[in-house]
């Protein structure tokens, strides 16, 4: 999962971020895969504690060594905050979710973060949307309460899990994102990416260390639950964190955001291929009503453009 950014820098003219680009969906799609492997065996809280731990482990003598260790200690309190909304909560619920819905209908929830974001933005930041980007929220949030009324139910399936708590675990997660991602922009602007992404990651750790021992799980989790755990600590959270922050720096907000689109396709491949998910209709037809909402809802797509071309 991941960081929201405000949209309306300008681009990089090279077009050498776009392998960054395709990388990094790639390696987010493979995040609800791995978590989903994970998750089964560690449980929600453990797996999101140990996601965040490898991840901070990876990223803090990075951190050392550019001497950046002095910025984190100036600003660690805000730091911390983020690190709660934007990893420790969402990374929870995801993997408490991923027990009871497929790793492709996640992958779709989680494309609703820039809705949510534009939401708060709009009451926190005073980020008035033009009227294009309003119906665009309103397309968006149709096509969630499409997808969630078909997981409505709140009936135990074989998980024990009830889809519809599994659905609203993402949305609350997807939220948190939004909010974290305008309290980055208004206590933590202008700070080094590296500090934001390893300090969030020592924050989420310490808020879910004493969570995960006591959830920590009677019998020992196996060798594939561990793979999991280290692929979506060092390559979905740490290595992808560094790869998002170049991408911004490469090619601008706007086109960094539009990874978030691009992240469920690999998602629902990996979640075919791996664990004979089955993809519906219905999730590709709710998800395409999303993504249309959410392009309009962050200005990637703009109706006045569209007439005036």
């Amino acid at each position: 999962m991941k960081v929201e950014v405000p949209v309306g820098a300008t681009a990089a003219p090279s077009h050498s971020w776009v392998v960054d680009f395709v990388l990094l969906a790639a390696i987010w799609g493979s995040s609800f895969l791995f978590t989903r492997m994970a998750t089964v065996e560690f449980g929600p809280l453990p797996t999101a504690g140990l996601r965040v731990a490898i991840a901070a482990t990876s990223l803090s003598p990075m951190l050392w060594l550019r001497g950046l260790v002095p910025v984190l200690r100036r600003n660690w309190r805000a730091i911390f905050v983020v690190g709660l909304l934007n990893s420790a909560i969402p990374f929870a619920c995801f993997a408490f979710a991923l027990l009871a819905i497929t790793t492709g209908l996640s992958a779709i929830l989680n494309a609703t973060v820039p809705l949510f974001g534009a939401v708060v933005a709009w009451l926190w930041l005073k980020d008035r949307p033009a009227p294009s980007r309003v119906l665009g929220l309103v397309i968006g949030f149709a096509g969630v309460a499409m997808l969630a009324w078909d997981q409505a139910t709140f009936k135990p399936d074989a998980s024990g899990i009830a889809p519809g708590w599994a659905v609203l675990a993402c949305l609350l997660a997807t939220a948190c994102y939004a909010v974290a991602a305008s309290a980055t922009k208004r206590y933590l602007g202008g700070l080094p990416a590296l500090v934001t992404a390893a300090g969030s990651q020592i924050a989420a750790t310490a808020a879910l260390a004493l969570p995960t021992l006591w959830f920590w799980p009677a019998r020992l989790p196996s060798v594939h639950a561990w793979l999991g755990l280290v692929m979506v600590g060092v390559a979905c959270t740490g290595i992808a964190y560094v790869l998002y922050f170049r991408l911004i720096e490469q090619a601008g907000p706007a086109r960094a955001l539009a990874v978030t689109f691009v992240v469920p396709v690999f998602a629902m491949i990996y979640g075919t291929a791996f664990l004979a998910e089955s993809v519906t209709g219905w999730m590709l037809f709710c998800g395409g009503v999303i993504v249309c909402g959410t392009a309009l809802s962050t200005g990637l797509l703009s109706l006045r453009r569209r007439m005036a071309s």
